[in-house]
């Protein structure tokens, strides 16, 4: 079977695939972040990368080398940039990397780009990347380029949420480090996991505004913004499956 990893084509396998302007890039974009004591710091690399790669297969695209760094960690969302670990680049310098990356596949003929984020802070950066594309395309005369931007945990259902979290949802807001992206790398790297030291705490509480510099005080001293401890590989199959198909059924028709 052939490799949906573009890293792994030669070029002329690669450009036969993209030159026609048919097929769909999927990119992944992620972070190298601390996810508490329990867990490795690239999770928001790895678990893009796990969806895209089978969404590809589902629906015959092709998956890039995804961007490993993304946009500085905010407290009440990851625990915040002080921590050790954590390596994060400039809002200019991801929605530049972006507009840059969209612009070579645009150049070797590739017409559809869906980027996959694994990293909450990325958001309105990859927004921003993908504008300035399409617009520095429309310049150079190239207008049928077209993009797609979700996030994976868009995808986890009312009923999954129900039976992951049976005594009541945190929030996503305070989902780092915790329940879903433990499971999913319980399901997908094992090895990257240590539920031993795991901490069970409870969902971190903020006040209504975000303070600069950040107070180091306000981030549980795991990192994590709620516990892992209840999560399993099992319930991490369970996310990867509803991801990975309501992203594919998604993608199947986003482009038309």
């Amino acid at each position: 079977m052939d490799s949906v990893h573009i890293s792994e084509l030669s070029w002329p396998v690669y450009d036969e695939k993209v030159r026609h302007g048919r097929t769909v890039v999927l990119l992944p974009i992620g972070a190298l972040e601390q996810h508490g004591p329990h867990m490795s710091m690239n999770p928001d690399v790895l678990l893009p990368t796990a969806m895209a790669e089978r969404v590809a297969r589902n629906i015959g695209a092709l998956v890039a080398p995804p961007i490993a760094y993304g946009y500085k960690s905010q407290q009440k969302s990851g625990g915040g940039n002080h921590m050790p670990g954590t390596t994060s680049l400039d809002g200019l310098t991801v929605a530049s990397t972006i507009k840059d990356v969209l612009k070579e596949f645009a150049r070797h003929g590739v017409r559809k780009v869906a980027l996959v984020n694994g990293h909450f802070e990325n958001s309105m950066f990859i927004v921003e990347g993908v504008d300035l594309a399409l617009r520095e395309l429309r310049w150079e005369g190239i207008r049928d380029f077209s993009v797609v931007v979700l996030s994976y945990w868009d995808f986890v259902t009312e009923d999954t949420i129900r039976e992951i979290y049976p005594y009541g949802f945190p929030g996503w807001a305070v989902e780092h480090g915790g329940v879903l992206e433990t499971s999913l790398m319980l399901h997908l790297h094992p090895h990257l996991v240590d539920m031993s030291k795991a901490v069970d705490q409870p969902p971190a509480t903020f006040p209504p505004y975000d303070f600069f510099p950040t107070k180091p005080q306000w981030t549980p001293c795991s990192g994590c913004l709620s516990s892992a401890k209840p999560a399993s590989a099992a319930k991490g199959k369970l996310l990867l499956e509803v991801c990975v198909e309501g992203i594919s059924s998604q993608l199947r028709t986003a482009f038309d």
